[in-house]
């Protein structure tokens, strides 16, 4: 039976066992490839319903066609669509890095901004994505909520909401700001490893003894 704990004392468990498991810093445990904040935020844009594999097998073409802001906001869109096709979503996603270039030449002189209000002012950038290259190229503090964070916050019983933005809040107000990143991404390494959507692996969870959803 897990033991009764308090959503702080547990969120304070879930930060000792996983930074454990999955050591490093957020920086360190992106699975992205990424030179520069510029980079990351193409590629957290091209991740979404795609796997971190198949980013990275298609940023260095991209990266190489296109090196920085102003080169590709200028690209032609067809040809962007191709590179970009084995992604999925390849329009949206191209449409998507357009205007995001566009508006960083425009409005940032080509530089990403850290502050999470300005970079989700940008196509295609919503708060997980701001999140992430905030606590990853910028080493401040951010928590993006994906699918696995989502479930595994639910399941450790550290929110009830379903809507990312509210989850968010609950996690940051359990966890201290420098583990935020870093929790995030441990977070996902153990929703693919363990964790997993329709038989978590409860027998060989570091958080089970403390996990109010574990089937033990």
């Amino acid at each position: 039976m897990p033991r009764q704990l308090s959503a702080k004392r547990r969120a304070g468990v879930v930060v000792e066992r996983l930074a454990a498991s999955y050591p490093g810093s957020a920086a360190e445990l992106c699975a992205l490839a990424h030179g520069d904040p510029f980079e990351l935020l193409v590629a957290t844009i091209l991740s979404a319903q795609c796997t971190d594999a198949r980013v990275n097998e298609v940023t260095p073409r991209l990266f190489a066609a296109y090196r920085g802001p102003a080169e590709l906001a200028g690209a032609d869109p067809a040809a962007l669509e191709e590179l970009i096709r084995s992604t999925g979503f390849f329009r949206a996603k191209a449409a998507s890095l357009l205007g995001m270039s566009a508006a960083l030449v425009e409005r940032f002189a080509c530089e990403v901004p850290q502050a999470i209000d300005d970079l989700v002012t940008l196509p295609g950038v919503g708060r997980k994505t701001a999140n992430v290259v905030r606590s990853v190229a910028f080493g401040v503090p951010g928590l993006p909520v994906d699918t696995h964070v989502k479930r595994l916050s639910k399941r450790l019983g550290l929110t009830v909401h379903e809507d990312p933005e509210k989850i968010e809040t609950d996690l940051c107000a359990l966890v201290p700001k420098a583990e935020w990143g870093a929790l995030s991404l441990r977070l996902i390494l153990h929703g693919r490893a363990v964790c997993v959507a329709r038989r978590p692996r409860c027998g060989e969870c570091v958080l089970a003894d403390v996990c109010p959803s574990a089937s033990l």
